[in-house]
């Protein structure tokens, strides 16, 4: 259906008519499939939002209550679809607004495109009422930023702000348009969309005789193991890496972002890779002698220590961005180009083999972790509810079929290591910025981007304070988003950092709340606060099955950690288990 929109107006190129540039913005989104946009109006993009008072039945627009939460519901909304996300903000602190969500797509390599409104071209450079610099501000934190004076311009930017953002390693692109430019009218020709940019390749070619080396190099492994990252849902290669894996007979386990891209109870998924990750991946990262990573960028929190990671390993990357490849840890081999090609070319050149007592390693040193950790944190006998035996019961109920939001802190952490994925796209949360307030409205865009799954927004009682006013986005629109919220009464992570590693020296971390419950029905959302065992499965059947928002508060230990844990300054194999 989109391939068709953007046939039917490439071909009405021949005509000529004259229009606004605001036009002409919706005209290019209406070609590029955009069904949703999230958004704030303002004066300076107020041309584009009167221009989409007549696009209203071809383009859906979400009133957010902050230029921040339109970007991460935005993030959100990519995310869990697989499309472009698009945000409009209006200049001045409304674009300053979108700088925190453009940092988190950039580093977690999100595709947005987002238009901001800026003061007329002759104003530029004079400190005119809500002018900011957007554009040199924006900079380091998109793949691609522009700026249009003249509304003649605008097809062809957002023709290539789309192709940008969207292809090879995705990120966000920002679009500034003056003011002059939204109201120029101008002979427009028709929107044509853009695949080829000269000196932009955003799909490295592929060597084949890398992809050789690297499947020589595995069949003489005898403990190969995969670790991999969002670079597999990024490609859409889950089919191709899952064949890979299966034939070669090689455990695999999965960054923050890559998690769901593997179904959680697959044999040879053995678990979360890093910091608080799972003991076996951890500490056999250490043992392996080849180490085969696919779409994955080496970051601190899953490597520790570089000069004590997988020293004795010979490694293969796989990446699309060979800026990545050599960044942090030095590849024997270097397989350029998009994984959903070179996996195949990879698999069919290595051996059908069953690796038994390379995996039975994994499994026990999984039950070690039972044991030791995860037993207590599942099953606590303690009075006191843990984090994990909520997302136990939550998995009980879902099944391992909803979308897990969350935000940044020690919920986050527990809701990768225990919530149960059975399809990819399902896990959406801030990996590399970490930034906290992005689970509420990434959840709202999350259920935008899958309007038929369940989505559950798992967040902390510091989190949700930081973009709670998007509950009024929520109740405007009738947001069928489920709302958990962990309360330790506690800024978590960082108390567990201040207890371990500062004497218990808890400075600013004792976080009060409001009555969240009461909160939530002033914004004509239902809810639920409990804090006893015994209410806790009824209460989480109560929050899915209800036909609407609904806000569920859970009391915690206060003083519960996560572990495992490799503490900063450790390698991988010294991971903590307690």
């Amino acid at each position: 259906m989109q391939t068709q929109t953007i046939n039917e107006i490439s071909a009405a190129n021949q005509e000529s008519i004259e229009i606004s540039g605001s036009e002409a913005v919706l005209k290019a989104l209406v070609a590029e499939g955009v069904e949703t946009i999230f958004g704030y109006p303002g004066g300076a993009i107020m041309p584009i939002y009167d221009a989409l008072y007549d696009y209203r039945d071809q383009l859906e627009h979400i009133l957010v209550r902050h230029e921040q939460g339109g970007i991460h519901a935005g993030q959100g909304y990519a995310r869990s679809s697989g499309r472009t996300g698009v945000v409009f903000a209006t200049s001045g602190p409304g674009a300053t607004n979108l700088v925190t969500g453009l940092a988190d797509a950039m580093i977690d390599s999100t595709p947005l495109v987002c238009i901001t409104g800026q003061v007329f071209a002759h104003l530029l450079g004079t400190d005119a009422f809500q002018e900011t610099d957007v554009i040199n501000i924006t900079t380091p934190v998109t793949k691609w930023n522009h700026q249009v004076t003249d509304a003649n311009d605008i097809p062809e930017a957002l023709a290539k702000a789309f192709y940008i953002a969207k292809s090879g390693r995705p990120g966000p692109v920002l679009i500034d348009i003056t003011k002059n430019a939204q109201i120029q009218k101008f002979n427009y020709k028709g929107y044509k969309p853009c695949n080829h940019i000269r000196s932009y390749r955003p799909v490295p070619n592929i060597r084949t005789e890398y992809v050789k080396a690297a499947a020589e190099l595995i069949n003489q492994a005898e403990r190969p193991f995969v670790i991999f990252g969002q670079g597999v849902i990024l490609g859409k290669a889950e089919k191709e890496f899952k064949e890979f894996i299966e034939k070669g007979g090689i455990p695999a386990a999965w960054t923050v972002l890559g998690l769901s891209a593997l179904e959680t109870d697959h044999p040879l998924n053995v678990g979360m890779l890093g910091m608080h990750g799972n003991y076996g991946p951890n500490v056999l990262t250490n043992e392996c002698d080849v180490l085969i990573a696919i779409g994955m960028r080496f970051d601190d929190r899953v490597t520790g220590r570089l000069d004590r990671y997988a020293k004795q390993a010979r490694l293969i990357h796989l990446d699309i961005d060979p800026s990545e490849i050599d960044k942090n840890i030095k590849a024997e081999i270097p397989v350029w180009g998009d994984c959903k090609d070179t996996l195949p070319m990879l698999t069919s050149l290595i051996e059908r083999k069953v690796r038994t007592s390379w995996t039975d390693r994994f499994k026990a040193c999984m039950e070690k972790e039972v044991e030791e950790v995860i037993q207590a944190e599942l099953h606590p006998t303690s009075e006191v509810m843990t984090m994990g035996e909520v997302l136990h019961q939550l998995n009980l109920l879902t099944k391992g079929d909803a979308i897990i939001v969350t935000d940044v802190g020690q919920h986050q952490m527990v809701a990768c290591r225990y919530a149960k994925f059975n399809q990819s796209k399902s896990n959406i949360t801030s990996g590399g910025l970490g930034t906290m307030g992005f689970g509420l409205p990434a959840a709202i865009g999350a259920k935008y981007g899958a309007k038929d799954r369940t989505v559950v927004s798992i967040v902390g009682d510091g989190g949700i304070q930081m973009t709670i006013q998007e509950f009024g986005t929520i109740m405007q629109n009738n947001i069928n988003v489920k709302i958990l919220i962990l309360n330790n009464h506690f800024l978590g992570m960082v108390r567990q950092w201040q207890q371990l590693f500062h004497e218990k020296r808890y400075s600013f971390v004792d976080i009060a709340s409001p009555d969240y419950v009461t909160v939530a029905k002033g914004y004509r959302i239902e809810g639920n606060s409990i804090s006893k065992r015994e209410d806790l499965q009824q209460a989480l059947k109560t929050m899915l099955e209800y036909d609407g928002a609904y806000l569920l508060e859970v009391h915690v230990g206060k003083e519960n950690n996560v572990f495992p844990m490799v503490p900063q300054g450790c390698g991988v194999s010294e991971i903590r288990l307690k």
